[in-house]
């Protein structure tokens, strides 16, 4: 994900110079879809962590924000459920991970019918799970971690709109095993995910047309 970055940043960039400016509007959306571990969260048995052996799973969120023309601020809410493989974690073993997010959205060249977007911001996750014979319980710190995503709104009925996004989200989160690590000496492990979301948003114009 190294070549990711600068991807977005020259996208951002397009968007500034090649966008004009659109009304002012408040948006509220519900979506839901896959979330997809990645690296050293994914890894089975390779990983000289805890935190791995995640398979893909189910989640939901929440997405607001506010559009100021091409450019806006957006907050999100993040649940996700990740199974994980038998042969690490006990037949109910799962990971859990919930949190925030918040972050810059900018507008992207379109058409009346859809409108392209990226967007990139700090997010807020906390893990926990379930592994291993005895069922431990595993729980992390809510460390910042980031988020890129592009996706795309699909306008429907005028103030509603169809918006399926793809994001990446990188995070290093600090856990905790009772009995075995304690909060002074807890180590770090990569929780690296993608998602592929579908959701519905409601917009209520502040200055004109979004």
């Amino acid at each position: 994900m190294k070549m990711a970055k600068p991807i977005v940043l020259t996208l951002l960039a397009a968007a500034l110079v090649s966008v004009p400016a659109r009304g002012q509007g408040f948006y509220l959306g519900l979506r839901g879809g896959a979330g997809i571990p990645t690296g050293d969260f994914s890894n089975t048995g390779s990983s000289a962590t805890a935190v791995d052996a995640a398979k893909s799973g189910f989640g939901y969120g929440v997405d607001a924000g506010l559009s100021l023309g091409f450019i806006g601020v957006y907050a999100g809410f993040d649940h996700i459920k990740f199974d994980c493989e038998s042969n690490t974690c006990d037949s109910d073993g799962k990971y859990s991970l919930q949190g925030l997010a918040a972050g810059l959205r900018l507008s992207l060249p379109g058409s009346s019918l859809v409108h392209p977007w990226v967007k990139g911001g700090v997010t807020f996750n906390e893990l926990k799970g379930e592994f291993g014979t005895s069922s431990q319980g595993l729980s992390t710190d809510r460390n910042p971690g980031y988020e890129i995503a592009a996706g795309l709104d699909i306008p429907l009925l005028r103030i509603f709109s169809l918006y399926p996004q793809a994001r990446y989200v990188g995070q290093n989160l600090k856990y905790d095993i009772p009995g075995v690590t304690n909060n002074a000496t807890s180590p770090e492990a990569k929780a690296n995910y993608m998602t592929f979301d579908l959701g519905l948003s409601f917009h209520n114009p502040v200055g004109g047309k979004k």
